[in-house]
């Protein structure tokens, strides 16, 4: 059975929670929503779609996901809804589909503002993107063509990924998520580290040369308290952490922070690749 999720930049006690899953609720009867995330930094979509890409597809197919960041509507961003991957996706059109997807959608529906049922006298002219989200997702659970909720659009805003790049026997990435732990992301893959690394030696450092680490753990518990970690997650991508304590704080690391891994002439031991 399909569900709805919502993924927003709102805190768990925000009033604006309770109005979207009241009228999902009116609107959707029966139908289960789950709040994928919330709390999200404001107007952050990178973030956001870091946390959509990676949990949409465990959800059955055919589900609904809401997303209320940065999601104003304005000529710029106007609101959309996106099929793709066997999935539905409700947004502002402003470069986050791209984002979650990095792939054509298989149909883009710009939303029709008037379904909104509030009056704009009511908000001002403003447009509602709650009452519109709703109006979308009820289409999209209930089987109806989602050609009825607006109007066919031919593609939707790009916004370019940040990749890891190779050059010179080095990779040069960067931190792309800080989890609750404080453990820092980046988005250099395994694949790509494989690819220039295993089997040979190489020093990891993040944000300064004086973060520095020699090998691949198997999981933070495998090293010392208080040492500074790398391992690939269940994402297979590097995460640098402190076994125990909070690296972000420690380290005063950051999404958009470098991370660079070169050769190590000096090294003796280039460990396992994990």
């Amino acid at each position: 059975m399909p569900v709805i999720t919502i993924t927003t930049e709102w805190q768990g006690f925000d009033y604006h929670n309770g109005i979207l899953k009241g009228k999902l609720a009116a609107a959707c009867p029966g139908v289960p929503v789950i709040e994928n995330a919330s709390g999200i930094p404001p107007f952050n979509i990178q973030h956001a779609a870091f946390v959509i890409r990676n949990t949409f597809f465990h959800y059955p197919a055919g589900s609904v996901h809401i997303i209320c960041v940065k999601s104003e509507e304005s000529d710029e961003s106007p609101l959309i809804m996106v099929e793709a991957q066997g999935h539905y996706f409700i947004g502002a059109d402003n470069g986050i589909f791209n984002l979650i997807l990095n792939s054509p959608a298989d149909k883009i529906v710009l939303l029709k503002p008037e379904d909104q049922k509030e009056p704009k006298s009511n908000t001002g002219g403003r447009i509602d993107e709650t009452s519109v989200f709703t109006a979308a997702a009820a289409a999209a659970v209930n089987g109806d063509d989602i050609g009825s909720a607006g109007t066919p659009a031919a593609s939707f805003r790009e916004k370019v990924p940040f990749r890891a790049t190779i050059e010179n026997n080095s990779i040069t990435g960067s931190i792309i998520f800080v989890d609750s732990y404080g453990n820092a992301i980046s988005n250099i893959t395994r694949e790509i580290f494989a690819r220039v690394f295993d089997g040979k030696a190489y020093n990891i450092t993040v944000r300064s040369n004086s973060n520095s680490i020699r090998h691949i753990s198997r999981s933070y518990s495998s090293e010392p308290i208080s040492e500074l970690v790398a391992i690939f997650n269940s994402l297979y991508l590097l995460e640098i952490g402190i076994n125990g304590s909070n690296a972000s704080t420690l380290l005063s690391i950051r999404a958009g922070d470098s991370v660079r891994i070169s050769a190590d002439p000096t090294g003796t031991n280039p460990g396992k690749l994990f």
